[in-house]
């Protein structure tokens, strides 16, 4: 009996290989999953083993129990067998010869059932059998079924890109493939992140003549939209809207609250406008993202311009549409006019105000510092059955912790309790930040060991507080341990963090230190920001090593930061008080070319130098680009520090020129002038002015 089932199975594996249904291509490239099935079928347990026809006979029976069932999917088997009974050969040689003589809905039958077991579902030749055995029936729906079913279910395994090469293996070898099978693929890569291979898998496509459709540049897009990639979402969207796709309501609300998210919120303007002229018809809820997003970077007045075109269009303004509108208004600081947007909506018989629509009037409130109002509509909120939620109570928390009201702050902590919600450790850095900006350390690590009690663990912006009041108090040592704790515990420290421990390292002078945490960061993957290299520059010109200042100036291109007059400032400065002024002159003409406005100090600084050198000509041209009040402010400065410096002569000159564009002069640059005078034994230059600022002094 044993002789003739190993006979039976060995005849239909040669049928097969005849039939072409297994190449021994497939065989060689997956013989590795065949012989790992086979060794873990020898080491189970002994089952009764059926022959192939005693299979396919109650494959038969069972499918044509259910053929009478009218469904456009294949019916589903009722075998009693378990996946033990089975060997893998046994079941692609039944898939097969149902295939040949009953059909292909027979086949796909049987096939699913096997699948259902994971001894089968991961077994690559079963795929390949089936897809071929349907293809010979002429049935590429189904044959594209069987393909999409084993990317699924390889995907679970991590072994997608496995299956999807033997997707294209199969093409190569006629299998007809579709944008909805293709679809389909680059889908299930963007849903488990995989969005390069995606990409990959968009390619291949054109490549393999299959045209994309506008499904297949959505899913692109919204892939990119989730993971925040919005410049490569604008790429994709780019070439979609070449081809004249446009995106369906849903998208289009993504795209916007990507695209605003990031900021880039005149691009969504421009994408939502182009959607609506390639016939997409916006929704209340397209209209409120956009709406968001302006109210979100402070567009207020073109928010209501698109509140208004919305009305125009027969949309009428939700709940969610009025919050981001008084929340755009309060972060404006406009909150009465956003109180009355609010007293509309409490009056409106359609929406009533929400959790959020509360918030955001209280946090409008927090930040005016008007806390009478803010418990006035959490009072409010409770009698209209509106629960706060964590958001809630953090925003007004935050309100009274800033007014230093912090009895208030641990009061409500104890309400949320009461009310079921439990304190996260964002509400307690709040109140960590309230005691520091006040000075109070020592109550804020006191509240820092409460969380750790509570069983919080501090998070990065617990750490970025503490190290910040540290680095204020010149603490850097202990900053510098936190900074430490933060990585054994998991923490990654962000460019900020880094930035103001360097700020305070440069201000200690401690240059060594300040450039090994420098270097750090940039090993570490980080873009200096425009505050770290000014921090740098700043210690270097502190030490008196311009050079390495100039240097630093000259590398802030290196990571794309773009130095401000404060940078420059530091700088010239040091450049001054080297002597060295055809530099600090070059770069002065450099920052004003820019469009930057030199600070009073590096005016002053750079005029005083040249008047130290009698060129008071090139210290004159030097003011001479500056608007009237600029140019007063900064002369006035010049002159109390050349009389401070005994330099009266000088002094004079200015003082002249400084009467002559206005003169009511100021009382104490005219008192700094005297006394400089009376102590130089230089009368006759203070007689030579009083007759000029008699008409009046400012």
């Amino acid at each position: 009996m044993v002789a003739q089932r190993i006979l039976i199975r060995s005849q239909a594996i040669s049928n097969l290989l005849f039939r072409g249904y297994l190449s021994p291509g497939c065989g060689r490239r997956f013989i590795h999953v065949s012989n790992n099935c086979s060794a873990s079928a020898s080491s189970s347990p002994s089952y009764h083993q059926y022959t192939v026809g005693e299979l396919c006979a109650m494959a038969r029976e069972s499918y044509n129990e259910q053929i009478h069932v009218r469904s456009s999917s294949p019916p589903t088997l009722s075998l009693a067998l378990t996946s033990d009974s089975l060997t893998h050969e046994q079941v692609i040689t039944v898939v097969s010869s149902l295939a040949i003589d009953d059909g292909s809905m027979a086949a796909m039958s049987f096939f699913n059932w096997a699948i259902g077991f994971e001894k089968f579902a991961y077994f690559m030749r079963l795929y390949i059998v089936c897809t071929k055995s349907l293809i010979r029936n002429d049935n590429m729906a189904r044959a594209r079924e069987v393909l999409q079913c084993m990317v699924r279910n390889f995907a679970q395994l991590g072994r997608m890109s496995e299956a999807v090469d033997m997707l294209f293996e199969l093409h190569n070898e006629g299998l007809i493939l579709t944008t909805d099978v293709m679809n389909f693929v680059v889908g299930l890569s963007c849903e488990m992140g995989l969005i390069e291979y995606a990409e990959y898998v968009f390619d291949e496509m054109v490549k393999r003549g299959v045209c994309p459709d506008a499904t297949s540049y959505k899913l692109m897009i919204i892939a990119y939209c989730r993971a925040g990639q919005v410049l490569q979402a604008d790429n994709w969207l780019d070439t979609m809207i070449e081809r004249d796709f446009w995106v369906d309501n849903a998208t289009c609300s993504l795209i916007i609250g990507a695209f605003c998210g990031k900021g880039l919120v005149h691009r969504a303007v421009w994408y939502f406008e182009k959607m609506v002229q390639m016939g997409l018809n916006p929704n209340v809820i397209n209209f409120t993202c956009l709406i968001n997003g302006l109210c979100q970077k402070g567009y207020i007045k073109q928010a209501f311009e698109l509140l208004e075109e919305m009305v125009r269009k027969g949309w009428k303004p939700n709940v969610y549409t009025h919050t981001a509108l008084i929340d755009g208004l309060c972060k404006k600081g406009w909150t009465e006019k956003a109180f009355r947007l609010f007293l509309k909506l409490v009056r409106s018989e359609t929406y009533k105000p929400n959790v959020q629509t509360y918030t955001a009037m209280i946090s409008g409130y927090c930040k005016e510092e008007k806390l009478n109002r803010a418990e006035m509509l959490l009072s409010r909120m409770r009698e209209q059955g509106i629960l706060p939620n964590v958001k809630t109570y953090t925003t007004l928390i935050d309100g009274h912790s800033k007014a230093g009201n912090f009895e208030r702050g641990y009061e409500l902590i104890r309400l949320m309790f009461d009310e079921g919600l439990i304190p996260s450790i964002c509400i307690y850095n709040v109140l960590i930040d309230g005691f520091c900006k006040r000075g109070r350390l020592e109550e804020a690590n006191k509240l820092l060991r409460k969380c750790f009690q509570q069983g919080l663990e501090p998070d990065i912006y617990t750490h970025t507080i503490l190290i910040h009041e540290l680095c204020k108090r010149a603490d850097t040592k202990h900053a510098l341990t936190l900074l430490c704790r933060m990585a054994k515990i998991g923490i990654q420290a962000d460019i900020h963090i880094y930035t103001t421990l360097i700020a305070a390292l440069c201000r200690q002078k401690r240059m060594k230190e300040s450039e090994q945490l420098f270097d750090q960061t940039v090993r570490l993957g980080f873009m200096p920001t425009k505050e770290t290299y000014t921090s740098m520059i700043c210690g270097y010109c502190r030490i008196g090593k311009v050079s390495l200042a100039v240097k630093f100036l000259h590398k802030m291109s290196n990571h794309n930061c773009v130095p401000d007059s404060i940078t420059y400032g530091a700088v010239i400065s040091g450049l001054c008080k080297e002597g060295n002024l055809i530099e600090a002159k070059r770069l002065y003409d450099i920052m004003i070319d820019k469009g930057l406005s030199p600070c009073e100090v590096t005016r002053v600084t750079l005029a005083y130098e040249y008047c130290k050198r009698d060129d008071s000509a090139t210290a004159l041209l030097l003011l001479e680009t500056l608007d009237k009040k600029l140019w007063l402010r900064t002369v006035n400065t010049l002159v109390r520090k050349l009389c401070s410096e005994n330099k009266v002569g000088m002094a004079a000159l200015f003082f002249h020129r400084l009467v002559d564009k206005e003169p009511k002069v100021s009382r104490v640059t005219l008192a700094a002038f005297m006394t400089s005078c009376y102590d130089s034994n230089k009368y006759t230059l203070v007689s030579d002015l009083t007759q000029r600022i008699s008409r009046g002094i400012g």
